[in-house]
């Protein structure tokens, strides 16, 4: 999968003639040798045709039964480029030279390492001087109007009254405080992986150790989408990116 498609197929075409030509030089006639090369191929790709969604856990198990390597992590796929089946591919087409191989490939984890540092670095800007400021407005807004009601009810009332909002008083500062946590560790573990040399453990270490931050940061944050008014919250909703026109 990690090797160019025009390149791998047009290896694969040369090498299927070959391998025709050789059969129909037996005395088989050409149809036949034909079918006899398809056969063996047919039988050859079957451990990776999958007819379901291959981006889900099921291929994954499948993958695994199958004895096919299923990894996730995108500069250990990179790996790939370095086998000796693909730096084989390469030079049999006269596309890279081992060396060009190599350089491509510490090429494509630096660029893994820029792209992941720049979408932190844009994650932490959002959250921390536009989606946060605003949640705290609110938070303060919903503060202000709880405590109105505190002077106009009796005790019983007010806590039937104002339960609600307590609780999305509550519920917005736990986002706030494991947000602002999630964000500083983030930066802290970036400044880590900015101090490797090589260029592949620097992007396994953005792969596994910064990257994972993103989907947490970003749980708490839909969650506070769905709490923060809509005319306040400062980014478009889903919803709004999805149906309105």
């Amino acid at each position: 999968a990690m090797i160019p498609l025009n390149t791998a197929l047009a290896v694969q075409l040369v090498d299927f003639k070959v391998e025709v030509d050789a059969i129909i030089e037996k005395g088989v006639k050409k149809d036949e040798a034909i079918l006899q090369v398809l056969r063996r191929l047919i039988k050859k790709s079957k451990p990776i045709r999958f007819d379901g969604n291959g981006y889900s856990d099921e291929w994954k198990e499948e993958a695994a039964k199958r004895g096919l390597d299923c990894e996730a992590i995108v500069p250990l796929i990179y790996d790939a480029y370095l086998t000796p089946q693909s730096r084989e591919l390469f030079k049999k087409a006269n596309v890279y030279t081992d060396i060009e191989m190599e350089a491509r490939t510490e090429v494509r984890h630096e660029l893994y390492s820029k792209k992941v540092q720049i979408e932190a670095r844009v994650l932490s800007d959002l959250v921390m001087n536009h989606i946060l400021p605003t949640v705290i407005e609110y938070q303060a807004m919903l503060i202000t109007s709880t405590q109105g009601l505190k002077n106009l009810y009796n005790d019983e009332d007010y806590q039937v009254l104002a339960s609600r909002r307590l609780k999305l008083i509550k519920e917005i500062s736990e986002h706030i405080e494991i947000v602002e946590t999630k964000v500083s560790e983030m930066i802290e573990e970036r400044k880590k992986a900015n101090t490797i040399e090589d260029a592949r453990e620097k992007a396994i270490a953005y792969a596994t150790i910064i990257f994972p931050y993103f989907d947490e940061i970003r749980y708490r944050i839909d969650k506070l989408e769905l709490i923060v008014d809509n005319e306040k919250w400062p980014l478009p909703k889903y919803r709004e990116l999805l149906f309105t026109r």
